[in-house]
């Protein structure tokens, strides 16, 4: 048995059209619907809603309430990498974001809390496996620069109903705000592993083991809650310089 894994978003809707094709091959990606939803950010709102999973007050940009709780956020509803994001603190902000920017927007309110990240894995029938939850010390263009893994069990149950809800398969990400009255506000949710995904691996997710032992036809049970805690991550720019000595590229002496 083959197993496809895409780490991209670009593919994930072509591959998820495409699953009958592949001739024994688990391709580890969830249904189209699934991912119609986690790549619009309003439809994403609407489900969630629907599901009574916490989600921002959101509007379209022509569905302005008369009263809107500001600050709040323009976002692109198909945006990633924190582009096309602006802050509006007052009415005459708003207004001036949804004419400048160019992508298809929607309004979102600011969420006050701490913002907390988590990393699942889901069977094929969409059960969820774990919930590894962490901590966004620090993020760069969407990004998780340093954060740490913490066993808090209402993150951890709620990224595992988040999950189930969409019906995930195979590794996804939850973003969350934890609000000041306790609320869990979904903010994103991406079908693939995270950004931040050596994080989790090094806190004992096992999830690429898990993901080869589907492919091999495994039936698995929740092991929700097992990771180690206090894991910690930063991430940092590196460079190699390199020289070009007779068509052969070495390093620079410095």
């Amino acid at each position: 048995m083959k197993l496809i894994v895409p780490l991209t978003d670009l593919d994930h809707l072509v591959l998820a059209h495409a699953r009958g094709g592949f001739t024994d091959t688990i391709v580890l990606v969830p249904e189209p619907k699934t991912i119609e939803r986690c790549s619009d950010k309003y439809l994403a709102h609407e489900f969630f809603e629907e599901q009574g999973i916490g989600s921002p007050p959101t509007w379209l940009p022509h569905e302005l309430p008369d009263e809107i709780p500001f600050p709040v956020l323009v976002k692109a509803r198909h945006g990633f990498g924190s582009r096309h994001i602006y802050r509006a603190s007052n009415p005459e902000e708003l207004d001036l974001f949804l004419r400048y920017t160019a992508a298809d927007s929607m309004v979102q309110q600011v969420c006050a809390g701490e913002e907390f990240s988590i990393d699942v894995f889901c069977d094929l029938e969409g059960r969820c496996l774990n919930a590894i939850p962490r901590t966004m010390i620090e993020s760069k263009g969407g990004e998780s620069i340093k954060g740490m893994t913490i066993k808090d069990r209402d993150l951890i149950e709620h990224g595992c109903r988040v999950a189930e809800a969409l019906r995930l398969i195979g590794p996804g990400n939850v973003q969350c705000f934890r609000q000041p009255d306790g609320a869990l506000w979904v903010t994103d949710v991406n079908p693939r592993f995270g950004g931040g995904f050596p994080l989790p691996t090094a806190a004992g997710s096992r999830y690429p083991e898990l993901a080869i032992a589907l492919a091999r036809g495994e039936r698995l049970e929740p092991t929700l809650g097992e990771f180690q805690e206090g894991v910690l991550m930063t991430r940092f720019f590196s460079q190699v310089i390199l020289q070009d000595t007779n068509g052969t590229l070495e390093p620079l002496d410095s």
